[in-house]
């Protein structure tokens, strides 16, 4: 039988099987042997050990697409990004320093605004204005109000997708929507997982539907760009691309040199300010970050 490692804790592994439910299962020791961890996300081989109980064990991991670092995790195919459009404002050097991370990971990403119906027109033109040509799929949404859940919910079909935002975005109600009319059967399985032995807070993937997941992981206030070099940064800005084969150096940070195709677009109106003045606030960190080192 096939399934997926929704959530891992204490040995313990929760497989779920589409259209069959979740079962608990242990890892075989060939995998401690191959050095290899079953991760969240994992698509695996098991067998059943006890029906009623609903208990395997997992005897193969198969092929990854995909493997995270932060959070740990298998077979991510995208990120969902949630913001508020207002109350609070949008914290965007704290949204390009997620997409950053992202990309690293070789993630699309989808930025989700909620709260439309808190917002106006101008401030939706506004969000659009600085992220047309940052290369991601812009939504607008209210979970208060049920608008845009269905185009939310038709990005994220049949794909696994890692869901994250700030505090206060509204991103539980969001998901609480999305999982809204599904029929999967978790109240049984739900009471399994929470047993005292097995309620550390771990990342977990929640099955909006058969072959529909999404992975909520912890809110966040800050993230660090320290594992990247700072002569990297400029290709994770894709609105810079078309302008740099008008800079004069090829190696041009688009900061201070002279003949520099991203500055005269910034000046144009064609490269968002905003978006910018992140690039070099997160550039100057990792100058910072250099001279440190030695």
């Amino acid at each position: 039988m096939q399934g997926k490692i929704i959530k891992g804790i204490a040995g313990f592994y929760y497989v779920h099987v589409p259209s069959e439910g979740i079962y608990e299962c242990k890892a075989k020791g060939i995998f401690r042997k191959e050095n290899m961890k079953p991760l969240v996300g994992d698509d695996v081989e098991m067998e059943i050990t006890h029906v009623k109980d609903a208990e395997g064990n997992i005897t193969q991991i198969l092929p990854r697409k995909n493997a995270l670092i932060r959070p740990a995790v298998a077979n991510i195919d995208q990120a969902l990004l949630i913001f508020a459009m207002t109350k609070p404002e949008p914290n965007y050097n704290l949204l390009d320093r997620f997409l950053i991370m992202m990309r690293r990971q070789g993630l699309e990403c989808i930025l989700c605004f909620n709260k439309q119906d808190l917002a106006d027109a101008g401030q939706q033109e506004c969000i659009e204005k600085i992220y047309k040509d940052s290369g991601c799929h812009i939504l607008f949404v209210s979970a208060e109000k049920k608008e845009g859940i269905d185009q939310l919910a038709a990005v994220l079909h049949r794909k696994t997708t890692a869901v994250a935002g700030p505090s206060g975005v509204g991103k539980s109600s969001l998901v609480n929507c999305l999982q809204k009319g599904t029929q999967m059967e978790t109240g049984a399985i739900s009471e399994k997982i929470a047993r005292g032995k097995h309620t550390t807070r771990h990342s977990e993937l929640i099955a909006v539907s058969d072959n529909t997941y999404i992975m909520d992981t912890p809110g966040f206030s800050s993230l660090s760009l320290f594992d990247i070099e700072k002569e990297e940064l400029k290709a994770y800005y894709p609105e810079f691309e078309p302008y740099e084969t008008q800079c004069k150096f090829m190696t041009c940070a688009h900061i201070h040199e002279p003949v520099c195709g991203v500055r005269e677009a910034l000046g144009e109106n064609h490269i968002s300010k905003v978006r910018y003045e992140n690039y070099v606030t997160f550039y100057e960190e990792l100058k910072e970050k250099e001279k440190r080192k030695y």
